[in-house]
Protein backbone atom coordinates (compact mmCIF):
# COMPACT_ATOMS: atom_id res chain seq x y z
CA UNK A 1 0.00 0.00 0.00
CA UNK A 2 2.75 2.24 -0.51
CA UNK A 3 0.76 4.84 -2.77
CA UNK A 4 -2.07 4.34 0.20
CA UNK A 5 -4.96 2.88 -1.89
CA UNK A 6 -7.10 0.41 -1.61
CA UNK A 7 -10.49 -1.54 -2.54
CA UNK A 8 -12.87 -3.35 -0.51
CA UNK A 9 -13.85 -6.62 -1.25
CA UNK A 10 -16.73 -6.48 -4.10
CA UNK A 11 -16.51 -2.50 -5.04
CA UNK A 12 -14.43 -1.37 -7.47
CA UNK A 13 -14.11 1.93 -5.99
CA UNK A 14 -10.35 3.32 -4.66
CA UNK A 15 -10.07 4.51 -0.86
CA UNK A 16 -7.36 6.05 0.54
CA UNK A 17 -6.50 4.59 3.58
CA UNK A 18 -3.44 5.96 5.98
CA UNK A 19 -2.16 4.21 9.62
CA UNK A 20 -2.55 6.05 12.25
CA UNK A 21 0.85 5.78 14.30
CA UNK A 22 0.45 3.87 17.79
CA UNK A 23 1.69 6.89 19.42
CA UNK A 24 -1.14 9.20 18.43
CA UNK A 25 -3.88 7.21 18.07
CA UNK A 26 -5.59 8.50 21.32
CA UNK A 27 -5.32 11.70 19.69
CA UNK A 28 -7.68 10.46 16.89
CA UNK A 29 -10.25 8.70 19.55
CA UNK A 30 -8.15 5.13 19.16
CA UNK A 31 -8.34 4.50 15.62
CA UNK A 32 -5.92 2.67 13.53
CA UNK A 33 -6.33 4.39 10.35
CA UNK A 34 -8.17 7.33 8.09
CA UNK A 35 -9.50 6.36 5.28
CA UNK A 36 -11.77 8.00 3.05
CA UNK A 37 -13.66 6.90 -0.61
CA UNK A 38 -12.16 8.45 -3.47
CA UNK A 39 -15.62 7.57 -5.43
CA UNK A 40 -13.74 6.65 -8.67
CA UNK A 41 -13.13 3.61 -9.82
CA UNK A 42 -9.99 5.02 -12.16
CA UNK A 43 -7.03 4.46 -10.31
CA UNK A 44 -5.21 7.15 -12.49
CA UNK A 45 -7.84 9.72 -10.63
CA UNK A 46 -7.78 8.21 -7.65
CA UNK A 47 -3.80 8.91 -7.43
CA UNK A 48 -4.48 12.25 -7.99
CA UNK A 49 -7.59 12.56 -5.21
CA UNK A 50 -5.93 10.74 -2.58
CA UNK A 51 -3.16 13.56 -2.38
CA UNK A 52 -5.24 16.20 -0.17
CA UNK A 53 -6.59 13.93 1.98
CA UNK A 54 -3.06 12.11 2.75
CA UNK A 55 -1.51 16.23 3.41
CA UNK A 56 -4.33 16.81 5.89
CA UNK A 57 -4.31 13.30 7.28
CA UNK A 58 -0.46 13.88 7.90
CA UNK A 59 -0.36 17.44 9.40
CA UNK A 60 -3.03 16.47 11.92
CA UNK A 61 -0.90 13.37 13.22
CA UNK A 62 2.28 15.89 13.50
CA UNK A 63 0.06 18.67 15.23
CA UNK A 64 -0.51 15.64 17.49
CA UNK A 65 2.83 14.71 18.18
CA UNK A 66 3.71 18.56 18.29
CA UNK A 67 0.68 18.98 21.01
CA UNK A 68 2.64 16.39 23.07
CA UNK A 69 6.17 18.02 23.01
CA UNK A 70 4.77 21.19 23.98
CA UNK A 71 3.11 19.57 26.40
CA UNK A 72 6.21 19.34 29.47
CA UNK A 73 5.64 18.24 32.52
CA UNK A 74 2.39 20.78 33.15
CA UNK A 75 0.61 17.69 33.65
CA UNK A 76 3.06 16.06 36.74
CA UNK A 77 2.37 19.00 39.65
CA UNK A 78 -1.57 19.18 39.29
CA UNK A 79 -1.22 14.85 39.29
CA UNK A 80 0.80 15.21 42.59
CA UNK A 81 -1.90 17.73 44.18
CA UNK A 82 -4.66 15.19 43.53
CA UNK A 83 -2.50 12.27 44.57
CA UNK A 84 -1.81 14.22 48.21
CA UNK A 85 -5.89 15.03 48.15
CA UNK A 86 -6.86 11.91 48.17
CA UNK A 87 -4.24 10.21 50.42
CA UNK A 88 -5.32 13.00 53.02
CA UNK A 89 -9.30 12.02 52.88
CA UNK A 90 -8.50 8.36 53.21
CA UNK A 91 -5.88 8.63 55.70
CA UNK A 92 -8.73 10.55 57.49
CA UNK A 93 -11.37 8.09 56.67
CA UNK A 94 -9.41 5.34 58.20
CA UNK A 95 -8.36 7.52 61.02
CA UNK A 96 -11.88 7.82 61.79
CA UNK A 97 -12.67 3.90 61.54
CA UNK A 98 -10.19 3.65 64.86
CA UNK A 99 -11.43 6.73 66.89
CA UNK A 100 -14.74 6.87 68.52
CA UNK A 101 -15.35 10.35 68.65
CA UNK A 102 -14.07 11.37 64.93
CA UNK A 103 -16.65 8.36 63.53
CA UNK A 104 -19.25 11.05 63.20
CA UNK A 105 -17.17 13.61 61.90
CA UNK A 106 -17.58 14.46 58.06
CA UNK A 107 -15.35 14.45 55.85
CA UNK A 108 -14.81 16.81 52.60
CA UNK A 109 -14.50 14.86 49.56
CA UNK A 110 -12.22 17.06 46.94
CA UNK A 111 -14.40 17.60 43.75
CA UNK A 112 -11.79 15.31 41.86
CA UNK A 113 -13.11 12.21 44.08
CA UNK A 114 -16.64 12.96 43.85
CA UNK A 115 -16.38 13.23 40.11
CA UNK A 116 -14.28 9.97 39.82
CA UNK A 117 -16.57 8.07 42.07
CA UNK A 118 -19.10 8.00 38.86
CA UNK A 119 -16.05 6.65 36.70
CA UNK A 120 -14.69 4.16 38.87
CA UNK A 121 -17.37 1.62 38.38
CA UNK A 122 -18.22 2.57 34.72
CA UNK A 123 -20.32 -0.06 32.36
CA UNK A 124 -16.29 -0.80 31.00
CA UNK A 125 -14.47 -3.68 30.94
CA UNK A 126 -12.36 -2.08 33.70
CA UNK A 127 -15.32 -0.66 35.64
CA UNK A 128 -16.92 -4.37 35.54
CA UNK A 129 -13.50 -5.82 37.22
CA UNK A 130 -13.23 -2.73 39.72
CA UNK A 131 -17.22 -4.03 40.79
CA UNK A 132 -16.05 -7.40 41.45
CA UNK A 133 -13.17 -6.34 43.62
CA UNK A 134 -15.32 -3.81 45.68
CA UNK A 135 -18.22 -6.98 46.10
CA UNK A 136 -15.61 -9.32 47.16
CA UNK A 137 -14.23 -6.89 49.83
CA UNK A 138 -17.80 -5.87 50.91
CA UNK A 139 -18.24 -9.17 52.23
CA UNK A 140 -15.66 -8.91 55.11
CA UNK A 141 -16.80 -8.06 58.30
CA UNK A 142 -15.86 -5.80 61.19
CA UNK A 143 -13.02 -2.66 61.27
CA UNK A 144 -10.81 -5.38 59.16
CA UNK A 145 -12.89 -5.07 56.34
CA UNK A 146 -13.82 -1.52 56.52
CA UNK A 147 -9.86 -0.60 56.40
CA UNK A 148 -10.04 -3.09 53.58
CA UNK A 149 -12.40 -1.31 51.84
CA UNK A 150 -10.69 2.38 52.20
CA UNK A 151 -8.08 0.83 51.02
CA UNK A 152 -9.64 -0.62 48.03
CA UNK A 153 -10.83 2.54 47.33
CA UNK A 154 -8.22 4.54 47.51
CA UNK A 155 -6.84 2.28 44.92
CA UNK A 156 -9.17 2.32 42.37
CA UNK A 157 -9.84 5.99 42.96
CA UNK A 158 -6.11 6.36 41.90
CA UNK A 159 -6.52 4.07 39.31
CA UNK A 160 -9.23 5.73 37.43
CA UNK A 161 -8.07 9.05 37.28
CA UNK A 162 -4.47 7.69 36.03
CA UNK A 163 -6.54 6.08 33.31
CA UNK A 164 -8.35 9.71 32.97
CA UNK A 165 -4.99 11.62 32.91
CA UNK A 166 -3.72 9.15 30.23
CA UNK A 167 -6.26 9.78 27.81
CA UNK A 168 -6.94 13.45 28.49
CA UNK A 169 -3.08 13.94 28.17
CA UNK A 170 -2.50 11.24 25.72
CA UNK A 171 0.95 10.08 27.84
CA UNK A 172 3.04 8.05 26.07
CA UNK A 173 3.63 4.38 28.07
CA UNK A 174 6.47 5.87 29.65
CA UNK A 175 4.54 9.04 30.74
CA UNK A 176 1.86 7.06 32.37
CA UNK A 177 4.27 4.91 34.09
CA UNK A 178 5.72 7.86 35.98
CA UNK A 179 2.54 8.75 36.48
CA UNK A 180 1.85 6.08 38.44
CA UNK A 181 4.91 6.27 40.19
CA UNK A 182 3.41 9.61 41.38
CA UNK A 183 0.16 8.05 42.21
CA UNK A 184 1.71 6.03 44.55
CA UNK A 185 4.26 8.73 45.99
CA UNK A 186 3.29 12.24 45.44
CA UNK A 187 6.95 13.31 46.56
CA UNK A 188 8.52 11.39 44.20
CA UNK A 189 7.61 14.19 42.30
CA UNK A 190 9.56 17.34 42.66
CA UNK A 191 9.01 20.51 41.06
CA UNK A 192 11.17 22.27 38.76
CA UNK A 193 11.08 26.18 38.32
CA UNK A 194 9.74 26.82 35.06
CA UNK A 195 11.68 29.76 35.27
CA UNK A 196 14.52 28.11 33.19
CA UNK A 197 17.88 29.86 32.55
CA UNK A 198 16.75 29.07 28.11
CA UNK A 199 13.25 30.99 29.25
CA UNK A 200 15.42 33.82 30.58
CA UNK A 201 17.31 33.63 27.39
CA UNK A 202 14.94 34.33 25.33
CA UNK A 203 12.43 37.07 27.80
CA UNK A 204 16.09 38.57 27.26
CA UNK A 205 16.57 38.55 23.38
CA UNK A 206 12.38 39.49 23.23
CA UNK A 207 12.76 42.50 25.33
CA UNK A 208 16.14 43.62 23.84
CA UNK A 209 14.44 43.87 20.62
CA UNK A 210 11.49 46.01 22.54
CA UNK A 211 14.31 48.42 22.92
CA UNK A 212 13.82 47.90 26.87
CA UNK A 213 17.25 49.29 28.99
CA UNK A 214 19.86 47.11 29.34
CA UNK A 215 19.36 47.85 33.15
CA UNK A 216 16.01 47.33 33.53
CA UNK A 217 16.47 43.63 31.79
CA UNK A 218 19.19 42.90 34.34
CA UNK A 219 17.54 43.89 37.65
CA UNK A 220 14.36 41.95 36.14
CA UNK A 221 16.44 39.19 35.18
CA UNK A 222 18.13 39.35 38.79
CA UNK A 223 15.11 39.00 40.87
CA UNK A 224 13.54 36.29 38.70
CA UNK A 225 16.70 34.15 38.76
CA UNK A 226 15.99 34.47 42.62
CA UNK A 227 12.78 33.30 42.65
CA UNK A 228 13.41 30.18 40.54
CA UNK A 229 16.45 29.55 42.99
CA UNK A 230 13.50 29.55 45.58
CA UNK A 231 11.00 27.64 43.76
CA UNK A 232 14.00 24.62 43.48
CA UNK A 233 15.43 24.80 47.27
CA UNK A 234 11.70 24.80 48.65
CA UNK A 235 10.52 21.94 45.78
CA UNK A 236 7.81 24.79 45.42
CA UNK A 237 5.58 24.82 41.90
CA UNK A 238 5.30 28.70 40.70
CA UNK A 239 1.68 29.63 42.43
CA UNK A 240 0.54 32.48 44.42
CA UNK A 241 1.10 31.08 47.69
CA UNK A 242 4.54 30.27 46.55
CA UNK A 243 5.46 33.63 45.48
CA UNK A 244 4.02 35.12 48.83
CA UNK A 245 6.49 32.67 50.58
CA UNK A 246 8.78 34.00 49.05
CA UNK A 247 8.19 37.82 48.98
CA UNK A 248 7.94 36.99 52.93
CA UNK A 249 11.53 35.39 52.60
CA UNK A 250 12.76 38.56 51.10
CA UNK A 251 12.80 41.14 54.15
CA UNK A 252 12.63 43.64 52.05
CA UNK A 253 10.44 47.11 52.13
CA UNK A 254 6.85 46.93 50.51
CA UNK A 255 8.25 49.38 47.93
CA UNK A 256 11.15 47.11 46.76
CA UNK A 257 9.17 44.09 46.72
CA UNK A 258 6.86 45.69 44.47
CA UNK A 259 9.71 45.72 41.95
CA UNK A 260 10.33 42.43 42.60
CA UNK A 261 6.25 41.69 41.60
CA UNK A 262 6.74 43.95 38.69
CA UNK A 263 9.56 41.71 37.66
CA UNK A 264 7.22 38.53 37.88
CA UNK A 265 4.30 39.83 36.16
CA UNK A 266 6.31 41.42 33.36
CA UNK A 267 7.72 37.50 32.76
CA UNK A 268 4.15 36.05 33.74
CA UNK A 269 2.95 38.22 30.81
CA UNK A 270 5.54 37.42 28.17
CA UNK A 271 5.62 33.73 28.68
CA UNK A 272 1.81 33.55 28.88
CA UNK A 273 1.47 35.61 25.05
CA UNK A 274 4.84 34.06 23.58
CA UNK A 275 5.99 30.59 25.13
CA UNK A 276 3.60 28.00 23.71
CA UNK A 277 4.96 24.86 26.33
CA UNK A 278 4.51 27.74 28.91
CA UNK A 279 0.89 28.82 27.80
CA UNK A 280 -0.05 25.26 27.80
CA UNK A 281 1.24 24.14 31.24
CA UNK A 282 -0.43 27.15 32.62
CA UNK A 283 -3.23 27.92 30.69
CA UNK A 284 -5.89 27.51 33.74
CA UNK A 285 -3.81 29.00 36.24
CA UNK A 286 -3.98 32.60 37.86
CA UNK A 287 -1.36 35.22 37.35
CA UNK A 288 0.59 34.32 40.80
CA UNK A 289 2.32 37.62 40.79
CA UNK A 290 -1.36 39.70 40.96
CA UNK A 291 -3.59 40.61 44.43
CA UNK A 292 -0.57 40.23 47.28
CA UNK A 293 -1.01 42.30 49.96
CA UNK A 294 2.39 44.09 51.05
CA UNK A 295 2.63 45.79 54.28
CA UNK A 296 1.83 49.64 54.05
CA UNK A 297 3.64 52.01 55.90
CA UNK A 298 1.72 54.99 57.25
CA UNK A 299 1.88 57.84 59.64
CA UNK A 300 4.93 58.90 60.70
CA UNK A 301 7.10 55.57 59.84
CA UNK A 302 6.30 56.49 55.88
CA UNK A 303 7.14 59.75 56.42
CA UNK A 304 10.22 59.21 57.84
CA UNK A 305 11.14 56.75 54.94
CA UNK A 306 11.19 59.12 52.46
CA UNK A 307 13.89 61.11 50.84
CA UNK A 308 13.86 64.52 52.45
CA UNK A 309 15.21 67.92 50.45
CA UNK A 310 17.75 70.10 51.64
CA UNK A 311 17.60 73.06 52.90
CA UNK A 312 19.78 76.10 51.16
CA UNK A 313 21.97 76.03 54.16
CA UNK A 314 22.93 72.59 53.87
CA UNK A 315 23.80 72.28 49.95
CA UNK A 316 26.09 75.45 50.73
CA UNK A 317 27.92 73.24 53.39
CA UNK A 318 28.29 70.26 51.38
CA UNK A 319 29.33 72.41 48.16
CA UNK A 320 32.18 73.74 50.73
CA UNK A 321 32.99 70.33 51.52
CA UNK A 322 33.12 69.38 48.30
CA UNK A 323 36.01 72.25 47.42
CA UNK A 324 37.44 71.79 51.00
CA UNK A 325 38.12 67.99 49.82
CA UNK A 326 39.25 68.86 46.60
CA UNK A 327 36.77 67.31 44.49
CA UNK A 328 36.03 70.26 42.57
CA UNK A 329 33.85 68.38 39.83
CA UNK A 330 31.31 67.05 42.08
CA UNK A 331 31.30 71.40 43.95
CA UNK A 332 30.25 72.22 40.29
CA UNK A 333 28.08 69.20 39.65
CA UNK A 334 26.00 70.48 43.05
CA UNK A 335 25.62 73.82 41.99
CA UNK A 336 24.13 72.72 38.46
CA UNK A 337 21.86 70.66 40.20
CA UNK A 338 21.21 73.57 42.79
CA UNK A 339 20.37 76.12 40.07
CA UNK A 340 18.71 73.96 37.33
CA UNK A 341 16.78 70.99 39.32
CA UNK A 342 18.09 68.40 36.97
CA UNK A 343 18.45 64.81 37.63
CA UNK A 344 22.36 64.09 38.38
CA UNK A 345 22.84 61.53 34.98
CA UNK A 346 20.71 64.51 32.78
CA UNK A 347 23.75 67.15 33.91
CA UNK A 348 26.38 64.49 33.24
CA UNK A 349 25.22 63.89 29.91
CA UNK A 350 25.44 67.45 29.06
CA UNK A 351 27.53 68.55 26.20
CA UNK A 352 28.87 71.45 24.86
CA UNK A 353 26.83 71.40 21.94
CA UNK A 354 23.86 71.15 24.60
CA UNK A 355 24.34 75.03 25.70
CA UNK A 356 21.94 76.88 23.11
CA UNK A 357 20.53 80.16 22.78
CA UNK A 358 16.72 79.98 22.07
CA UNK A 359 15.56 83.74 21.39
CA UNK A 360 18.69 84.96 22.58
CA UNK A 361 18.71 83.27 26.27
CA UNK A 362 21.34 80.63 27.04
CA UNK A 363 19.95 77.59 27.81
CA UNK A 364 20.49 73.61 28.64
CA UNK A 365 19.62 71.54 25.93
CA UNK A 366 18.34 68.63 28.27
CA UNK A 367 18.36 65.58 25.32
CA UNK A 368 18.80 62.35 27.25
CA UNK A 369 16.52 61.61 30.20
CA UNK A 370 14.50 59.22 31.97
CA UNK A 371 11.17 60.13 30.46
CA UNK A 372 9.46 62.01 27.85
CA UNK A 373 8.76 65.04 29.92
CA UNK A 374 12.43 64.91 30.86
CA UNK A 375 13.37 66.10 27.42
CA UNK A 376 13.30 69.94 27.60
CA UNK A 377 15.57 73.26 27.90
CA UNK A 378 15.91 75.02 31.23
CA UNK A 379 17.26 78.52 30.69
CA UNK A 380 20.77 78.93 32.58
CA UNK A 381 20.77 80.51 35.83
CA UNK A 382 22.64 84.40 36.07
CA UNK A 383 24.53 82.34 38.94
CA UNK A 384 26.05 79.88 36.56
CA UNK A 385 26.72 81.79 33.90
CA UNK A 386 30.72 82.01 34.39
CA UNK A 387 30.89 78.01 35.37
CA UNK A 388 29.13 77.26 32.45
CA UNK A 389 31.66 79.46 30.01
CA UNK A 390 33.93 77.70 32.03
CA UNK A 391 33.13 73.83 31.55
CA UNK A 392 32.10 74.42 28.26
CA UNK A 393 35.87 75.90 27.85
CA UNK A 394 37.15 73.00 29.60
CA UNK A 395 34.94 70.39 27.88
CA UNK A 396 36.36 66.86 27.62
CA UNK A 397 35.42 64.64 25.15
CA UNK A 398 32.64 67.23 24.63
CA UNK A 399 30.78 66.59 28.07
CA UNK A 400 30.67 69.51 30.50
CA UNK A 401 30.76 67.03 33.40
CA UNK A 402 33.83 64.99 33.12
CA UNK A 403 33.71 61.75 34.38
CA UNK A 404 35.75 58.28 34.97
CA UNK A 405 33.39 56.31 35.19
CA UNK A 406 32.86 52.91 33.81
CA UNK A 407 29.43 51.37 34.35
CA UNK A 408 28.39 48.91 32.18
CA UNK A 409 25.16 50.44 31.09
CA UNK A 410 27.01 53.67 30.59
CA UNK A 411 25.41 55.67 33.47
CA UNK A 412 27.87 58.47 33.55
CA UNK A 413 27.00 60.21 37.21
CA UNK A 414 27.77 56.32 39.02
CA UNK A 415 30.92 57.42 40.50
CA UNK A 416 30.06 61.03 40.79
CA UNK A 417 26.67 59.84 42.59
CA UNK A 418 29.02 57.37 45.03
CA UNK A 419 30.98 60.26 45.74
CA UNK A 420 28.37 62.57 46.58
CA UNK A 421 27.39 59.67 49.30
CA UNK A 422 30.06 59.61 51.03
CA UNK A 423 30.35 63.44 51.02
CA UNK A 424 26.73 64.19 52.26
CA UNK A 425 27.44 60.86 54.68
CA UNK A 426 30.82 62.82 56.23
CA UNK A 427 28.90 65.59 56.46
CA UNK A 428 26.10 64.24 58.97
CA UNK A 429 23.25 63.32 56.34
CA UNK A 430 21.20 60.61 56.50
CA UNK A 431 20.25 58.13 54.04
CA UNK A 432 17.12 59.81 53.39
CA UNK A 433 18.80 62.81 51.27
CA UNK A 434 20.84 62.35 48.21
CA UNK A 435 21.69 63.68 45.50
CA UNK A 436 18.11 64.04 44.30
CA UNK A 437 17.08 65.87 47.17
CA UNK A 438 18.83 68.79 46.00
CA UNK A 439 15.84 68.61 42.91
CA UNK A 440 12.90 68.49 45.74
CA UNK A 441 15.25 71.70 47.27
CA UNK A 442 14.70 73.73 43.95
CA UNK A 443 10.94 72.72 43.47
CA UNK A 444 10.13 73.61 47.00
CA UNK A 445 12.51 77.14 45.76
CA UNK A 446 10.37 77.58 42.82
CA UNK A 447 7.03 77.37 44.36
CA UNK A 448 8.22 79.81 47.49
CA UNK A 449 8.73 82.21 44.71
CA UNK A 450 5.39 81.78 43.31
CA UNK A 451 5.74 80.08 40.23
CA UNK A 452 2.79 78.58 38.63
CA UNK A 453 3.12 75.03 39.48
CA UNK A 454 2.52 74.04 35.53
CA UNK A 455 6.16 75.88 34.93
CA UNK A 456 7.91 74.30 37.68
CA UNK A 457 6.92 70.50 36.39
CA UNK A 458 8.00 71.96 32.81
CA UNK A 459 11.60 73.30 34.11
CA UNK A 460 12.16 70.48 35.89
CA UNK A 461 10.68 67.88 33.55
CA UNK A 462 7.60 66.51 35.09
CA UNK A 463 4.18 66.01 33.23
CA UNK A 464 1.25 67.76 34.64
CA UNK A 465 -0.96 64.87 34.33
CA UNK A 466 -3.42 67.10 32.07
CA UNK A 467 -4.20 66.32 28.68
CA UNK A 468 -4.47 70.34 28.30
CA UNK A 469 -0.85 71.57 29.37
CA UNK A 470 1.17 67.32 28.60
CA UNK A 471 -1.08 67.20 24.85
CA UNK A 472 -1.81 70.45 23.50
CA UNK A 473 0.63 73.68 25.13
CA UNK A 474 3.84 74.06 23.48
CA UNK A 475 5.21 75.29 27.05
CA UNK A 476 6.20 78.85 28.13
CA UNK A 477 9.00 81.08 26.36
CA UNK A 478 12.75 80.98 27.17
CA UNK A 479 11.88 84.56 28.58
CA UNK A 480 9.11 83.05 30.76
CA UNK A 481 11.19 80.50 31.69
CA UNK A 482 14.50 82.25 32.19
CA UNK A 483 12.24 84.29 34.71
CA UNK A 484 11.72 81.61 36.62
CA UNK A 485 14.36 79.88 37.19
CA UNK A 486 16.15 83.01 38.26
CA UNK A 487 13.86 83.12 40.77
CA UNK A 488 15.89 80.74 42.65
CA UNK A 489 17.74 82.18 45.59
CA UNK A 490 21.56 82.53 45.83
CA UNK A 491 23.31 80.03 47.77
CA UNK A 492 24.38 81.68 51.67
CA UNK A 493 28.31 82.29 51.93
CA UNK A 494 29.27 80.04 54.89
CA UNK A 495 31.91 81.61 56.75
CA UNK A 496 34.36 78.49 57.52
CA UNK A 497 34.38 77.85 53.93
CA UNK A 498 35.56 81.29 53.17
CA UNK A 499 38.28 80.76 55.45
CA UNK A 500 39.27 77.54 54.61
CA UNK A 501 39.29 78.59 50.83
CA UNK A 502 41.37 82.03 51.70
CA UNK A 503 43.71 79.72 53.37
Amino acid sequence: MADNLIQKKGESTWYVKLAIPADVRKAFGGKAAFIQSLKTGLRSEAMDRRLPFLASWKAQIQAARDKRTNRGDGWKEPVATSARAFADVFRQLKSNLVNDDARDVAVSEPADIQALHQLVFDDSENGRRRRAEADRVYALQGLEGEIALHNLAHRLVLETFGEVVTSEQQLSPVEAAEMQGILIDPKAHKPKSPITKARLATFREYRETRKVAPKTIDQQESKLDKLSAFLKEKERSLDFDAVSAWLDSLKLASKTLTQYLLAGNVFWKWAMKHDVRWREDFKDRANPFENHDLPQVRGKAKTDAQRKDFNLEDISKLHAAALTEGHAILADLILLGTYTGARIEELCQLKAEHVIEPDGIKSFDIVDSKTAAGIRVVPIHPALSALVDRMVEQSKGGYLVPSDSKNKYGIRSDALSKAFGRLKKTQGFGPQQVFHSIRKTVVTQLDRASVRWTLIAELVGHETGTTTMDVYSRGATAAQKLEAISKLPLLPIIPEAVQETSE
